[in-house]
């Protein structure tokens, strides 16, 4: 089945490049959510947050997706281990993709982490809480969303330094004397990091982030800044957030 293609419009590209392609846009995605609908929600309200998660700042969290494939769409099942564990190594280095696609009858499956929080503590809203739990390799996570995608829209792919709209009603609170990591672009938007990760560079940790503008390869009119709060942060996404990720699959958040 290795020959089989899916068309652009533009151009044939091979299964295995599809694969990888929906892989990107789907490690985008998931690192974008935290008990986030997939659907869209009204911005002419304030939230009001049912539930706090905080000391999140430097915690670990790995996420599966489990997908399955309907000709040119694709559901997939968003795991998170965020509230039940820290994703342990040798847990998290034992899953493979082979034995969640048997398990799960899937046809895509994406390891997403570890990756850690940059912010202090996570509101949510909207009925996003649920007890759907599932073990992988006897590492219980979360069920954190639902999401159903067009392939072709995958196909596409979602670049580095791009903002996409993520549906999800959440605040993001930085507290005072806490660092946080921004990107500003050409046309003065700055973005906060909301999570890090060890996905490219197994290596990068904390310490390395007020530094971390030597590793990323800015795009022309791009800057990167570590700064000390003097005040709360608080970043309210009231039904769409604007996210991108840098070089090294690091998530921001627009202000």
């Amino acid at each position: 089945m290795s020959n089989i293609t899916f068309g652009t419009g533009v151009k044939m590209i091979s299964r295995n490049q599809a694969t990888h392609f929906i892989s990107m846009g789907l490690l985008f995605l998931s690192s974008t959510l935290f008990c986030g609908s997939s659907i869209a929600q009204s911005t002419d309200f304030q939230p009001v947050f049912q539930k706090s998660v905080s000391n999140l700042r430097n915690q670990r969290y790995c996420e599966v997706l489990v997908g399955k494939r309907a000709w040119l769409n694709l559901e997939v099942k968003v795991f998170n281990t965020q509230g039940l564990n820290l994703c342990p190594e040798a847990q998290w280095k034992e899953l493979t993709k082979d034995s969640i696609s048997k398990k799960f009858d899937a046809s895509f499956v994406l390891l997403n982490g570890p990756r850690y929080w940059t912010m202090d503590e996570i509101q949510a809203a909207g009925s996003t809480v649920n007890d759907v739990k599932e073990s992988f390799g006897g590492m219980e996570m979360n069920l954190r969303a639902t999401i159903q995608l067009s392939l072709l829209k995958q196909l596409m792919g979602s670049n580095q330094y791009t903002p996409n709209e993520i549906s999800r009603t959440t605040n993001f609170i930085y507290r005072v004397g806490s660092a946080v990591y921004e990107l500003t672009s050409p046309g003065g938007d700055v973005y906060v990091m909301q999570s890090y990760s060890q996905i490219v560079n197994p290596a990068l940790n904390m310490k390395d982030l007020p530094v971390l503008g030597e590793q990323l390869k800015l795009p022309a009119g791009w800057t990167y800044r570590s700064r000390v709060l003097d005040q709360e942060l608080s970043l309210v996404a009231n039904g769409i957030a604007y996210v991108l990720q840098d070089n090294l699959s690091n998530s921001y958040q627009r202000r």
